[in-house]
């Protein structure tokens, strides 16, 4: 659809010359000698910009220009002001033209500054839309999930979201950790401010503090400038701390100063640097654990874990495999142009199958299926990887009713454990079950507390 412009102007020849100088440039054209015929005009259409001259019989140009922002705020005005009225340009950008033009000025001038205020325009729309996509790319309904376990998750995200604390997401790889620190992010009220992402077991250990944290010139050989680090890129916003557990000890401490005192230096640095930041750590180790073999700073997993949340794995939300499985082939169809369907059996045989790599992994199970297939095929399942579909027959149903049971206490059971860093006692009050209770359902379901 082409560019829509409303010129506003009493002076016929003017009008009629600038309309014709338009058109000729592809440009649709409505053209009035009044103010009041130029805001019907306004209340009828939906213009890419108005061409308005400062001064009209009938009314003030400063007035349509008020007019106009309230009818489409967020698309540019040019006011034409006659040669020595400064004043009248000044008031006009103060209530929000977008430029003006001193007559007379040539068609050219005119062209060109039409020609930028829509270029801006354009983008400007562009961020506005890119942003409503990406909030709601984040927003709850797009993690795919009706499971007891995901309600739980989708509980405590709702809850998260409107605060600033520091969150621990835990769980196995490929269970989601990156997703759900996005979707946190975007649902706060940092939403319009960096989100920082940081793979700590990615980062060789030579270059982890400089990274984080940045670095004056001549710090180093080769730091031919300063450089700000991660939590310098945060400022304001979030950071999200992928992989923690692999951090080495003294950066701990560093990332510990942090979250306590909110400042830091530069490597190579004196000046004490102060930053704003919500800090959102992922693992997939047992911190608790690793507390205890001396390989994670005690004090910083306690002020890590101020909101952990445990992200279950896809065993343990089987019933969700369906909807994940809808979901991840329409992606994949839009993305090779197919129209690959999964067939019941395909569906059930998915469900079927343990999934030590998680989500990841289904994921690249379906991308797999089809990349192979024809545009329009059915997956079956002997069209599954064999891992999938030949594997050792249950002696029950995967999805018996007491299985469903015991996987979801021994998820909630982790969870508790890890909240309370592994204290049975604090554990078994929170559960409301006795400690031997508890003792017994951990060497049921194997948990180390």
């Amino acid at each position: 659809m082409g560019k829509s412009v409303l010129i506003i102007e009493d002076e016929k020849i003017m009008r009629v010359s600038l309309a014709d100088a338009l058109k000729a440039e592809g440009y649709t054209v409505y053209a009035v000698d009044s103010g009041a015929d130029g805001l019907g005009a306004l209340k009828k259409g939906d213009f890419s910009l108005v061409i308005t001259d400062v001064r009209l019989p009938d009314m003030s140009g400063i007035a349509i220009l008020k007019e106009a922002k309230q009818e489409m705020p967020d698309r540019p005005i040019v006011v034409m002001t006659a040669y020595g009225s400064i004043e009248d340009a000044v008031e006009a950008m103060r209530h929000g033209a977008f430029d003006y033009i001193t007559k007379p000025f040539s068609m050219e001038e005119m062209l060109l500054a039409i020609e930028r205020a829509l270029a801006v325009s354009t983008i400007t729309e562009e961020n506005i839309r890119l942003k409503k996509e990406l909030s709601s790319c984040f927003c709850f309904p797009n993690i795919i999930g009706e499971s007891p376990a995901m309600r739980r998750v989708f509980s405590l995200l709702t809850k998260v979201s409107q605060t600033d604390s520091t969150v621990l997401l835990l769980g196995d790889s490929g269970t989601g950790k990156e997703l759900i620190a996005s979707t946190i992010h975007y649902q706060s009220g940092r939403r319009e401010r960096p989100l920082i992402r940081v793979n700590c077991a990615a980062l060789p250990e030579n270059l982890i503090e400089s990274e984080l944290f940045g670095y004056e010139k001549g710090a180093f050989t080769g730091a031919t400038a300063t450089k700000p680090g991660r939590f310098e890129l945060a400022d304001s916003g979030t950071i999200f701390l992928d992989e923690i557990g692999d951090l080495p000890l003294l950066i701990q401490t560093k990332i510990l100063r942090v979250l306590e005192e909110r400042t830091f230096e530069r490597l190579g640095g004196t000046r004490t640097l102060h930053v704003d930041v919500r800090v959102i750590a992922a693992t997939n180790k047992k911190l608790s654990q690793e507390v205890k073999n001396g390989n994670f700073r005690e004090d910083l997993f306690y002020r890590l874990n101020v909101i952990p949340i445990e992200l279950p794995t896809l065993r343990q939300r089987q019933a969700d495999i369906p909807h994940l499985v809808d979901h991840f082939v329409r992606k994949m169809n839009d993305r090779f142009g197919a129209r690959i369907r999964f067939s019941p059996a395909a569906v059930t045989a998915l469900a079927r199958y343990s999934f030590p790599g998680n989500v990841r992994e289904l994921i690249n199970i379906i991308e797999r299926c089809i990349a192979l297939a024809g545009e329009e095929a059915v997956i079956q399942p002997h069209d599954l990887p064999p891992h999938v579909v030949n594997r050792p027959a249950d002696k029950t149903p995967i999805s018996t009713l007491a299985r469903i049971v015991a996987e979801t206490e021994k998820a909630h059971i982790t969870t508790m454990l890890t909240f309370t860093g592994g204290n049975r006692t604090q554990t078994a009050e929170l559960l409301g079950i006795s400690r031997k209770n508890l003792w017994e359902k951990m060497a049921a379901y194997e948990l180390d507390g």
